[in-house]
């Protein structure tokens, strides 16, 4: 595992490769970009949850993994995720100068989602709400629905980010795990956006 990042007031950006038996892993993201992506998983519902979150937390971000897929997507998908989560710790720096909290709570037609982030250096998930038999549901083709709290187990883990993540309705599978990454997208970019009105690191204990 190789990684390089900046967090400079200039830019804050990182890059990593992960490479395992399992997987290859290449993640680069911008947290002051415009949303644009370059994602390929080889999972193609991951790649349209990943495209999503770009798209609505304005962080660029490049994606390339292959891995096992023949044998279970679940390797390359907690791969990605993993990778994800230590370059956005990394680009955050020291997190001086951030609003450190953000909330969103996003419809997709029936479905509603509500996620909490704390930038706070301890990761910790809570995950609710999905309706019975959520976890068992095939999207796609590839992607199975107990990924989805996987992805942000990893992702909360890696980037020392607290997520209170919890779904409000759904009913359509799709919409269900769509509607949790655009809301955790939102809540992210409020987290990391600089706020001009905080000096130093947003926290009682000086460090984050």
């Amino acid at each position: 595992m190789s990684s390089t990042g900046s967090n400079t007031a200039a830019a804050r950006t990182a890059r990593m490769e992960r490479a395992t038996s399992e997987s290859s892993v290449l993640v680069e993201i911008n947290l002051d970009g415009t949303g644009v992506s370059d994602i390929d998983t080889s999972v193609p519902f991951y790649d349209h949850m990943l495209t999503a979150l770009c798209k609505h937390s304005l962080i660029d971000m490049t994606v390339k993994a292959t891995g096992d897929t023949h044998i279970d997507v679940h390797h390359t998908v907690e791969d990605v995720a993993i990778t994800f989560g230590e370059v956005l710790r990394t680009a955050l720096g020291n997190k001086a100068g951030i609003r450190r909290f953000g909330e969103a709570t996003v419809p997709l037609d029936e479905a509603l989602a509500n996620a909490v982030v704390d930038v706070s250096g301890r990761p910790y998930l809570v995950h609710g709400g999905e309706p019975a038999g959520q976890e068992y549901h095939l999207i796609g083709g590839h992607f199975t629905g107990s990924l989805t709290r996987h992805v942000f187990e990893a992702i909360t883990l890696h980037a020392g980010i607290c997520l209170h993540m919890n779904v409000l309705a759904g009913r359509d599978p799709h919409h269900i795990v769509e509607a949790q990454f655009k809301a955790f997208a939102r809540a992210l970019r409020a987290a990391v956006e600089p706020d001009p009105r905080v000096e130093g690191i947003p926290s009682t204990k000086g460090a984050l």
